[in-house]
Formats: C-alpha cells, sequence, structure tokens
C-alpha cells in the first residue's frame, strides 16, 4: 500500500489516490457508489490517464474500489473478514473454551508518534496515536500481552471504553470494518515488561503475533501479542 512518506514530495498519483480514498473514508462516497471517472479525473487533477490509472490499479488492490468494465468504478462492499483469521478475540477464543476471561488494563493514554511509529500510520511524527497495554486471562492465569497503537481518527472513544466489557479487538472491528491485515508470527523471548506482566521468567519462550490492520485504506491499528508458549496454542483458519 502507497503511502506518502513524511516530509517528502507526493507523486501527481498518490494525489488521485488519496483523493479518492480520503473521500471513502470520509462517507463522500459509500459502498456501491460511483466514482468519477477516468477522464473526469484527468481533468480534475490535470494528469495523464496513466497516472489516474494507478491509482485505481491500486486502489482495487487494496480491496477499496469495483472496477467494471464498460460501466464505471464503484465503491466496493466492505465485508468484514472471518474472526477465524488471525484478527480474532481472545474473548471468543477463551468462550468458546467454555473458560472465564479477563482483561486488566496496565496502561492507557494518548502520546505523541515518534518517526517510526507515524510512518506506519502514515502520519506526521508527533501526531497522536493511543496506546494501551493490556493482559488477559485464561481463568485467571494471564495467556497474553497486548501492547497495541490506535489511530484516533479510526477510533475517537477508545481511551473511554471500559475493556472489562469490550476488548480492543471487538470495538475497532466494530468501528472501522476490516478490509486488510498484516501480521507476522515468530518465537521469541519476552521483554523485561511482558514476563512481569505475564508472570513468567524472561527466558521462556514465547510466541508473538505482530499485526497491523486497514480500514477503507487507513491505518487502524498495530499491535503486538506475547503468548507464553506453555499457555497458549495458536490455532484457526481462513474464511473470505
Amino acid at each position: 500500500m502507497a503511502r506518502k512518506l513524511p516530509g517528502g514530495p507526493e507523486p501527481q498519483y498518490l494525489k488521485v489516490k488519496n483523493h479518492l480514498r480520503e473521500g471513502i473514508a470520509a462517507g463522500r462516497w459509500v459502498a456501491g457508489d460511483l466514482l468519477p471517472s477516468e477522464g473526469q479525473l484527468v481533468a480534475q487533477f490535470e494528469v495523464s490517464r496513466m497516472t489516474v490509472n494507478r491509482a485505481l490499479r491500486e486502489l482495487h488492490q487494496e480491496g477499496l474500489i469495483e472496477r467494471v468494465q464498460g460501466v464505471g468504478t464503484f465503491v466496493a462492499q466492505l465485508h468484514r473478514i472471518s474472526s477465524t483469521l488471525t484478527v480474532r478475540d481472545v474473548h471468543e477464543e477463551i468462550a468458546e473454551r467454555g473458560h472465564q476471561h479477563e482483561a486488566r488494563v496496565h496502561s492507557l493514554a494518548r502520546i505523541k508518534a515518534n518517526a517510526e511509529q507515524a510512518a506506519e500510520f502514515g502520519l506526521k511524527a508527533g501526531a497522536a496515536l493511543f496506546h494501551s497495554v493490556i493482559v488477559h486471562l485464561e481463568n485467571g492465569v494471564a495467556i497474553q500481552c497486548e501492547d497495541r497503537l490506535v489511530n484516533p481518527a479510526c477510533a475517537p472513544d477508545y481511551l473511554g471504553l471500559d475493556f472489562a466489557q469490550i476488548t480492543p479487538t471487538q470495538h475497532l472491528l466494530e468501528v472501522a470494518p476490516l478490509s486488510e491485515a498484516r501480521y507476522t508470527i515468530e518465537a521469541t523471548l519476552p521483554d523485561e515488561l511482558e514476563a512481569r506482566l505475564l508472570g513468567i521468567a524472561r527466558r521462556e519462550p514465547c510466541l508473538v503475533v505482530r499485526r497491523t490492520t486497514f480500514s477503507r485504506g487507513q491505518t487502524v491499528t498495530t499491535v503486538r501479542l506475547t503468548h507464553p508458549g506453555s499457555r497458549y496454542l495458536l490455532e484457526g483458519s481462513f474464511q473470505a
């Protein structure tokens, strides 16, 4: 997914792409709406048809638009990807096992994004982000440390949520329907804070899932999910 680099010049095709993406995000065009034609965009932005075509092609690859030959370009229907992907809510996993879920909030705050964080969200350094660290327990035993950054533009009420009643994953899927998710999974050792919050030794291997999710072309959240290897089994399937 192409993004303007902080402080760098914006390519012509990105001007077209961002105009359409921001319009979709703001609700100017909703699912099923016909978007401006290639000819209209060429005239509006005074760019070549090839430039407009690249912008539309990338938006199509991101799942934001649908192109029908001879008819036009439409805003895509956003279908919530099944939670059986890695975007599965830990509360649901625990409930399926017939066990009790508990969430303990370690920290919850508004922060200023550093350069790396800002780049991940397509924002300027110093922009506001929400940061939470939450420990999830199953029958009183810590099984996941969730370290999350959230885009305030996608979830403005995040800091006021009661995480004993709703998990971050549940809330974010409700307010920012998922259009794309990227993730990595690795076996590694916990850092000092994770080990303390999970009640494990620093040398105990953990399963770490790093995930970034997008909605309508915006980065919604990045999260690091750390699970003690001896207490957690990752399983699931994918359904489109």
